[in-house]
Formats: C-alpha cells, structure tokens, sequence
C-alpha cells in the first residue's frame, strides 16, 4: 500500500520563487499546490486538505498575515511556516501571533527549508495521532451507566 504524499499549499507572488521551491519540495515527494494572492490561497485553502501551509509575507493583495488569519478562521490545526524576505524580528513575530508555527527568512538553504517543512508536519501528525488514541481510549474507559 503506498502512502498519500504530504499536501502542501504554497503562496507565493514571485514566479521564479514559487517555481523553485515547488520542485525543490517535489522532489522531496511532497505535493505542492500554488497560488499567488490571498484570495487565491483562501480558496484552495477551502477547498482542499493539506498538511501545510507555506506562505509569503508580501502578496498583490494583501499580506500573508491576512492570509494567514483567514485560514485560522476554518483551520485552526494545520502547520503554517512563513517563508519571506522580511527579515526583522517583528515580522516574525507578527506572524506567529497570527496563527503560524515557525518563520523561516529567505534566502535560505533549501535544505533548512525541506527539514523544517518536515518536522513540522511530522509532529502535527504525531499530534494528531496522540489526541486520536487518547479520545478513543477516554471514552472506552468510561463506565456503562444502566437505565434503571
């Protein structure tokens, strides 16, 4: 049985960025989606189930902090990672209260890139298996209560 490759949805404006990266993570046997604006990456994000969320800061428009708050408003699970030339410590910091889990400034190795990629949706799975089992044995430890 092969497993389903990693989903991710990648915003980026910037073609030649969006192109790259996209192989870069295809050829880590990822799935990558794209779009380009908010709008765009609140629609596919709607519309489609993913693992991650890659994001730009810097969109035609609007910001990837307002993407990233829209998407929060119906996923409030799944790993967002900032990948964007802003480079201050504001903007860093702008987007983790936004909703996301790590920022990752650009340039950088595309080997950091594929690793934080990995670890986050690893733990985010591992996450998700841990409430899973613990929901399914809390309730199986409930005791039966008899109508009388």
């Amino acid at each position: 049985m092969q497993l389903s490759k990693r989903r991710i949805l990648y915003i980026e404006d910037h073609e030649d960025t969006r192109e790259l990266i996209t192989l870069v993570l295809q050829q880590k046997d990822f799935e990558v989606v794209t779009g380009s604006t908010v709008a765009n990456g609140v629609a596919l994000a709607e519309d489609g189930q993913f693992d991650l969320y890659l994001l730009d800061s810097w969109l035609p428009d609007g910001s990837g902090l307002d993407l990233c708050r829209k998407i929060r408003i119906f996923d409030q699970t799944t790993p967002i990672l900032f990948y964007s030339a802003a480079a201050y410590e504001a903007d860093r910091e702008l987007a983790l209260q936004s909703g996301a889990q790590a920022y990752l400034v650009k340039p950088t190795q595309t080997t950091e890139l594929c690793s934080l990629v990995t670890s986050l949706i690893e733990n985010f799975q591992s996450e998700l298996n841990i409430v899973t089992t613990n929901s399914t044995s809390c309730h199986s430890h409930w005791p039966q209560l008899s109508e009388e």
